[in-house]
């Protein structure tokens, strides 16, 4: 196996033969790649249940769709893409042709997440390829079958000049990033988050991070109760929780609380029956740690337990469950629960839950829930998150026109489609001027005059700015 300096080198030299810049060579890594998830859907979906006993359905939708989705839009615009953006020129650039150039940044390091293995490693390898980079892959070593499978893969389906997986877990990864790379992608916690970036600071390496955070759901005036509990359980205990744009807590008044509860109860039981264990359509904790952990909080709060509970750690299977009575300090409010416990805190007015959501940091994700357009509107205007969604759940994120990203602790930078595109290029200035109009020049040259000045003043102001392209 190659050294990671010796993977670094081959694809620095690929890179910079130029191999990666024509449109065709993008397009046709982005074609191999999609092909790599067609053909190999089966492959992925067993992969996917083994790592996290993910059911086919969730497996196939928020897995494999999107990416491909995601893989048909890049392979259709990329060549608009990479077009030069003409700006707005004045009166001392008429002549000149200027404009924004998106140029590859090189060689650019992705570590992947384990609770969507394929989606979070390949969404921004698309927008990389797409870029004209070149990339090294990490997936995730908790993922292992996944794992396993990704790194079988890519080398057969994409350039092994220009494209490397490298495996391993905590102390590889260390190893990895000490390395020098043109941009780090990393998908994960924000404890890892701050390894990666004083590790990418040494090199003074540009980062982007996707993190997560507590993403509130606000119900407040009037509203279809059940379909609300229909999708908020779809979007809460989807891959049993573990999503980074969850649902992490419900913020209500007492009466749609109590309105809340019940319907809860009776949708898991529409969705996953009475024997909810039994239901091949409910993931799995992914590991024993995080199993422990998860139950360490059920322990250590203050909340009260009013539906679920119930856990099997042989199983690594914790039911759906629901808290109420919880306050503010609680330990269920402290970080990002990951995993498929809700709990519920009761504040009377609108306002006063938007306060509480402003303490805290920035969510990757904000939903709220209403009938009412001033509610969705408050709530939207006053608040501040990576994403927002009214009436819904993590669908927001599988629209590639949409940019998926964090603010603050929640993450730094965005992708999907062209937003992952631009993530991975420089947006170089360009102007191409020749020899014309020196005597206009000259107004820049000593001997300097308050002359000169006021006309250098006027033929570089907005007022003659041109539309000449």
């Amino acid at each position: 196996m190659d050294s990671h300096s010796q993977v670094l080198e081959r694809l620095r030299t690929a890179f910079r033969s130029g191999i990666t810049l024509p449109l065709e060579f993008r397009r046709t890594q982005l074609t191999k790649l999609l092909a790599l998830v067609k053909d190999n859907e089966e492959q992925i979906v067993k992969a996917l249940h083994q790592d996290l006993a993910k059911p086919k359905f969730e497996s196939i939708l928020s897995e494999v769709e999107i990416v491909t989705n995601d893989l048909h839009h890049a392979i259709s615009n990329v060549a608009t893409w990479i077009q030069p953006e003409y700006v707005s020129k004045n009166l001392a650039t008429k002549l000149d042709d200027c404009f924004v150039r998106r140029e590859p940044l090189g060689v650019v390091l992705i570590i992947g997440p384990w609770n969507y293995p394929l989606q979070l490693l390949i969404l921004p390898l698309v927008g990389a390829i797409a870029a004209g980079n070149c990339a090294v892959i990490k997936p995730s070593e908790v993922s292992s079958a996944t794992d396993c499978l990704v790194a079988e893969l890519i080398p057969k389906y994409l350039s092994q000049d220009c494209y490397a997986v490298v495996r391993g877990g905590a102390e590889e990864t260390k190893a990895l990033l000490q390395n020098r790379f043109d941009h780090i992608f990393y998908t994960g916690s924000q404890a890892v988050a701050r390894t990666v970036v004083q590790a990418a600071s040494v090199h003074l390496t540009p980062v982007t991070l996707e993190l997560g955070g507590k993403c509130p759901c606000l119900i407040y005036g009037r509203i279809n109760i059940q379909a609300a509990a229909h999708r908020l359980v779809w979007a809460k205990y989807f891959n049993a929780g573990q999503s980074c744009v969850a649902p992490d807590y419900v913020l209500c008044t007492k009466a749609t609380r109590d309105a809340l509860v019940p319907a809860l109860t009776t949708v898991l039981e529409e969705f996953y029956g009475k024997e909810l264990q039994k239901s091949p359509d409910l993931s799995r904790i992914v590991s024993a740690r995080h199993f422990t952990r998860l139950m360490k909080l059920l322990e250590r709060t203050k909340g009260k337990v009013v539906i679920g509970g119930q856990s099997d750690e042989d199983d690594k299977y914790i039911a759906p469950t629901v808290l109420v009575d919880v306050e503010e300090d609680d330990v269920l409010m402290g970080e990002e629960i990951f995993g498929p416990i809700l709990p519920i805190l009761t504040v009377e007015e609108l306002e006063k839950g938007i306060e509480l959501v402003n303490r805290k940091e920035k969510p990757l994700a904000l939903y709220v829930f209403s009938d009412e357009s001033s509610v969705v509107k408050m709530t939207m205007e006053k608040t501040s998150s990576g994403g927002f969604c009214s009436n819904d759940g993590i669908v927001h994120m599988t629209l590639p026109g949409l940019p998926f990203g964090g603010v603050g602790a929640s993450g730094w930078g965005s992708y999907h489609g062209r937003w992952g595109f631009e993530t991975f290029s420089h947006r170089r200035a360009c102007m191409l001027r020749g020899w014309a109009l020196e005597r206009l020049n000259g107004l820049r040259y000593p001997p300097y005059s308050d002359d000169k000045l006021k006309w250098l003043r006027w033929t570089t102001s907005a007022q003659s700015t041109c539309s000449l392209m």
